[in-house]
Parts: structure tokens; sequence; C-alpha cells
């Protein structure tokens, strides 16, 4: 009974202290006056302004707790504490040194010298934090071991001054590049080394490579490749493949040899794919994802076809805002190699969005990140909509890193707090590249910015030298005009061409164009444009009648349309699929009122890992609704697409010169040829029937010719030492006897 009695006398006690606690935090005051003691940057004013404090409100305890809290956040103080006494708040606090001034010594190179400064200006005059100089240390040196300096070391002072303000210094011990010598693919790799390196983005050092950062090894690189190679591989079917080690050889202490090691494992291919429905959904929205499925079944496993039946599922839910569903599959294999896939609904508490914070954007505008994010502060928490978003921001390739964290709010039980973590990485590209071969010698050249101004801004220069034409354009583009989901384009161009030995014409065209682009449907691509060129048009002494007719200058303002619908499995080397395109170009104010017609389509079919089918048709017009064809805008058949024939030398003539035609045409077969040569795997073969033919001739009908051009043949392409190098031997079928033929034909370029 005492016993009892004393449990019973105890939890009375912790009632009335716990009650009495609760009434002194909730207890208010009215403060008189409030006195701020040891600021000696911050004005007294600043302190009560970060603080949230106002004399006017009746406080709490909780709220001077909360103004400690804000006043932490702003990390001007290293302490903080607040005394009440007497009706007078008193703010005690100590500062955080001040970042002075940053240095950085150690690195020559002007250029990423620039790139450095850029991220440590920043932080000058700003409270000195020993976890941010951390972090900012850590970026500097992943951004100079990523130019090449894979030993490079740093060391970093603080220097204390007198008046509570601190200077910086880095100090970088950069060691020798570290150059990629070889790379290997080794191990059960089914493909051919040729398509490997097309994927990775590491490349082999050569003496002339003095412009790619590529050549040097990068730590972050390598795993990069790594995970191109697994998407890669895991798109082909090869759902278990282990891409097991991928290491460099340290030779001399400076040239590297980088090794993948390639485990593809066993071809997989689906089996049963089903979507488990229940009452609380109508059927009926899920018929056509439904039937798609079915469809698959027998056909090799690709993890893109996984997340394309994820996004199509997502969308439905979404579109009847089910917000609170998350869509999963459970997988399992069956006879060694077969995929039963049963996608199914999960339901997710209600959580909503209260803030989305960004962090590591030292360049780039937070504005520029948010304008990918697919959920939004105040929407429902989903995390479909959130991985969307996190994958939005790293295919704008701006950022070496991006990760997400998900807290829970500290002031409401429904809601998630999304931090955003960045690493920013250089974002400009000078390349340059020479080529030559039977049709004559290129030169290329240019500039790339991804980031401009960290407003997520691409700005391109680019200038083309061939032996018949000179090329310069510059171009920005935004790809979230107005932070909208539609780019923006302005093109400024010149080109000058001369066909005196070949047409009897040389121009030079100059102009801009402004436009736009944005995806209209799934896999449905529109693009609109509205030019400005200026033209000049000499010809030979030689020439036509009709030609120096044509002889002056002219002034053109252009529409320009484009739809795509593109169903590639990958957009570079595609395997399987379809594109089609669609240009047409028409005149608003101009000289010559020609509409031009432009139809292109693609479309692939993998037999094999190896054994690649694909055909190609090219349809292309241009008509003038009141004169003739400009000779400039007249159809020539492009080289690629009609070998055996040289450039611009079929069709109709008048005289010596080929003078184009009105209606062009072309269609090509190819199949690739399993590797039979043991040993060289830097070889891919293909066998080709090319067929092309030009009609009509506005001016002049009897010049008109309607033979079909064809010819069948061999291509190689071959990964050489010094670049990559093509060459094709190709039997003309079917010819007109003005046409000039040409059997063999070579290319070989290499950048820089």
């Amino acid at each position: 009974m005492i016993e009892n009695l004393k449990k019973l006398i105890k939890l009375i006690s912790l009632f009335i202290i716990s009650l009495s606690l609760s009434f002194s935090l909730s207890k208010a005051e009215v403060y008189k006056e409030i006195i701020v003691e040891g600021n000696e940057r911050l004005s007294v004013e600043t302190v009560i302004m970060f603080s949230g404090l106002n004399l006017s409100d009746d406080l709490t305890i909780n709220d001077l707790n909360s103004s400690i809290k804000k006043l932490y956040k702003t990390n001007y103080f290293k302490d903080i504490k607040i005394t009440p006494k007497n009706n007078i708040l008193k703010i005690i606090i100590i500062e955080n040194p001040i970042i002075q001034s940053i240095k950085i010594s150690g690195i020559k190179n002007k250029n990423t010298l620039s790139k450095l400064e850029v991220l440590t200006k920043k932080s000058e005059k700003y409270p000195f934090l020993k976890n941010k100089i951390l972090n900012q240390n850590n970026l500097l040196l992943n951004i100079v071991r990523g130019t090449g300096y894979y030993f490079a070391e740093l060391d970093t002072k603080v220097i204390d001054n007198q008046n509570n303000s601190v200077d910086i210094v880095y100090n970088f011990n950069l060691g020798e590049r570290a150059i990629i010598k070889k790379i290997n693919f080794q191990g059960k790799k089914v493909f051919s080394d040729s398509k490997l390196r097309n994927i990775i983005r590491s490349e082999e050092g050569r003496f002339w490579k003095f412009i790619t950062s590529n050549k040097y090894l990068d730590e972050l690189k390598i795993k990069q490749d790594e995970k191109r190679l697994k998407q890669y591989y895991q798109r082909k079917g090869y759902y278990n493949v282990n891409i097991k080690s991928s290491y460099a050889k340290n030779i001399n202490n400076k040239f590297f040899e980088l090794n993948f090691n390639i485990d593809s494992g066993e071809k997989f291919f689906f089996n049963d794919l089903s979507i488990e429905i229940n009452d609380n959904y109508n059927k009926e929205n899920f018929v056509e994802i439904n039937n798609y499925i079915k469809k698959l079944k027998g056909k090799k496993y690709s993890s893109k076809e996984v997340n394309k039946i994820l996004d199509e599922i997502d969308q439905i839910l979404l579109l009847r805002e089910f917000l609170f569903l998350n869509t999963k599959y459970d997988l399992s294999v069956v006879d060694s190699n077969k995929i039963n896939l049963k996608f199914k609904f999960e339901d997710l508490e209600k959580f909503y969005v209260e803030q989305i914070n960004i962090f590591g954007n030292f360049i780039t505008e937070e504005k520029v990140i948010r304008n990918s994010l697919i959920v939004d502060e105040g929407d429902a928490f989903n995390e479909v909509l959130l991985d969307k978003s996190i994958n939005s921001i790293k295919s704008r390739a701006i950022f070496r890193k991006v990760e997400s964290k998900i807290k829970n709010s500290k002031t409401d039980n429904q809601k998630k707090v999304i931090d955003i973590l960045v690493e920013e990485m250089p974002t400009g590209e000078v390349y340059a590249g020479a080529g030559t071969g039977t049709s004559g010698a290129t030169i290329t050249a240019g500039i790339q910015e991804k980031n401009y101004l960290g407003k997520g801004i691409k700005l391109g220069t680019n200038i083309l030298m061939s032996e018949d034409e000179i090329k310069g354009k510059f171009s920005v583009t935004n790809p979230n005009f107005k932070n909208t989901d539609r780019s923006f384009q302005t093109t400024l161009e010149s080109t000058s061409s001369d066909f005196l030995s070949t047409g009897g014409f040389k121009t030079t065209r100059t102009g801009f164009s402004l436009g736009t682009g944005f995806e209209q449907y799934s896999d449905l691509y529109v693009n609109l444009d509205i030019s400005a060129y200026y033209e000049k048009l000499e010809t030979a002494s030689t020439a036509s009648a009709h030609k120096k007719k044509q002889e002056g200058d002219y002034l053109e303002n252009l529409l320009r349309y484009n739809v795509t619908m593109n169903k590639l499995d990958q957009n570079y080397q595609p395997t399987q699929g379809y594109m089609v395109s669609f240009d047409q170009e028409l005149p608003i104010y101009s000289d010559d009122l020609s509409v031009g017609n432009t139809l292109n389509l693609s479309k692939y079919h993998s037999v094999s890992d190896n054994l690649i089918l694909s055909g190609k048709l090219f349809l292309k017009s241009v008509n003038s609704i009141d004169d003739e064809v400009r000779v400039s805008r007249r159809i020539y058949i492009p080289s690629k697409k009609l070998r055996g024939f040289e450039p611009g030398k079929i069709g109709p003539k008048d005289g010596v010169e080929y003078v184009g035609g009105n209606f062009g045409s072309a269609i090509n077969l190819n199949s690739t040829i399993p590797n039979v040569i043991n040993g060289f795997e830097n070889i891919d073969l293909n066998l080709f029937f090319d067929a092309a033919t030009l009609r009509e001739v506005d001016y002049d009908s009897s010049l008109e010719s309607d033979k079909i051009r064809s010819a069948t043949g061999i291509s190689v392409n071959w990964f050489t030492v010094i670049g990559p190098l093509s060459f094709s031997y190709a039997i003309p079928l079917s010819k007109e006897t003005t046409d000039q033929t040409e059997s063999f034909r070579f290319r070989i370029g290499t950048s820089f």
C-alpha cells in the first residue's frame, strides 16, 4: 500500500513539474529594450534584424530559442546567448571571423586559375567556417585533378589577422599530368573495342592531342565510364553485366594504361510482364500500356524498356491525380535467362514538400537548377517526381555530381524538406579536328560553353574549312526560356562556298536566325525559327547563260519548322527503332520565293549483338512560287547517301556544269558484318546498297533525267592510332553516261 502511494506521489510530482515547465515556455513577456553585446562588424540593428525579434510582440521562451537558431543560421556567429532580465533582452554574441581574401598559388594555367578564382571570390567577405572551407578545398582539388593532374596535392593555410578576419591561401603542388597511354577492354565483352570506345569519354593520349582533356586520367570520369558501359550492356539485354574493375597501371609515374574488365554474362529476355491493378483504379486507363507490355514477351531484356513502362504508368497515375502512389516492380529470373516483371502500386504516406534547399552551386544560379525540378515547394511529395527531377538536373551535364537528401520537417509532421547537393565542374570546351580523304581536306575548330555565367545558357562557336567552303557559326541557346521547357536559340553565321570548278558559281551567305524548340509529346519534337540572310552570288565567265542571269545580291526572310519523331534506342550508333523527320522552309519576304521540303526516315533492326540491319530514306524538293529556283538552293545528293559516285557530279548537266535538280531522293540499305578478323577488335565491317535520283530542272526540261543511280559495296571503319579511318569500295550498278564514278573512297580524321 505504501509503495503504491509513493508511486502515485511521484507521478503527481512529474505532472506538476511538466505542467509548470510548459507554462513557463508558453508564458509571454513584454520587453522594453534589446541590448546587443560583442558585435564588432555588424551593427546592432543588423543583429536584431537577423534575430527576428520585435519589441512590439509578446515574446515567449520558444520565441527566444527560435531567434537563436535564426542567428546561427546566418553563419556570422560563433556563439550566441540571449538573457532576459528586468524587461530587457540582452543578446551576447561572438562573431565568426570574416574571410578577408583568398589566394591561389601553384597554378600557372590562366584558364584553370580563372575557374578556381570564380569559386573562391564568392567566399570572400563572408564568415569563415571550417567545414565550408574543407568542402571548397575538395572542390578545387577535384577541378585541378580533372585537368589531368591526378597526383595534385593541396595545402590550405588559414592566416589569422588582428581584426577578427582571416586570409586563406590555397597552395597547389601539381606534380606531373597523368596521361592515358592505352585503353583496353578485357573479358567476355561481346561487343567490339571500337564500339565500346565510342561509349566512354576517356580516350588515349597522342602527341597531337593538345586540346582535349579526355586524355588525362580522371577518377570520377572513369567511374562515369563504368556507368555508361553498364547502362549500354543492360540496354542490350545483359541484365547481369558486371564491370568488374577499371584500374590504371602507372607507367613511369606519368603514363597510364586504363583497363576495363567486363563480364557481360548471358543475354536475358522478357518473359511474363503484368500490371497488378485493384478495384480502386479504372482498368481502362491501362489498356494501352497492357497491350504494349504483352508484345515484349520473348524480346531481349532492356533496362530502357523497363524505365519506359514505369514512366508510362507514372504518367497515367499523375494525370488521374494519384499523387500518393509509387510504382514498383518485382523482378524474378526463370529458366536461367528469362525475366518476369510484375508492376504494382504502393500507397505512400501523405506528405507535402515544405522546402527545397540547394547547396554547392557556387557558379550556377539557383533558378537554373529549379527550372529542372518537376516537384516544387507546396506540392505533394512523390519520390518518382523527385527522381525525375534529379535526373533532369544531371542531364544538363553541368555538374560533376548531383545528390538529394530527404528530411522530416521540424515544424510539421506531414511535410518533408529536400536538400539537393550539386558539385560544380568546368563546363567549357575547346575542340579542333582535321581530316583528309578522296573528297578533300577539312579543318574544324570551336569553343563550347554549357553554363555561361552560371545561367545555364549554352554558347557555341564553330568554324569549318574545306576545299570548297568556309563556314563560321556562333549560337546562344537558353534551354529554359522564360522558365519554361522551351528552348530559345539565336544563331549568327556566314558561309563562303566556291563551286566555280564544278558548278560555275560561288556564293557568300551571311545572316541570323531566332528559333525555339520543345517536346510536344513523348518522343515528338518541334522546332521553329525565323531567319534573315543576305547572299551574294557570283558566276564564272564560262557559266551558262541561265546562271549568269541569276548573278547578283539576294535578301531572304524564311520561316522554317521541323517535326521529328524519335523512337531510336539511342541517338549515337542506334541498333533498334526508327526516326522520321520533316522539315519545311517557307519564304516570308524574299527575292527568291522558293519553298523547300525535306523528309528523312531511318529504321534499325538488331538481328544479333553484332548484326544490325538499317534502312534510310531521303526525299527533298525545292520549287519557286514565282520564278526559277536560285542555283545555290538547288538540290544535290549528299555524298554520304550515294557512294560509288563523285560528290556533286551526278544528275542534270548543262554544258560542263552539274546544275542539280528540283527533286532529289536516296535510299540506303546497310548491314553490319560480325567481326570475322580475329585480333582486330578496332575494325567494323559493313555491306551497303545505295540508290539515288536527281530530277527536274525548272528552267530547261530537256536537261532532266529520271535515271536511278545505284551502287553496292563494302565499307570499313577502323580505329587507328592517329584517328578513325573509314573507307569504302563501291561497284556502280546503274548510272548515266555523264555521271562521274568513284569506286574507292576514304577518309581519316582526328581530334586535338
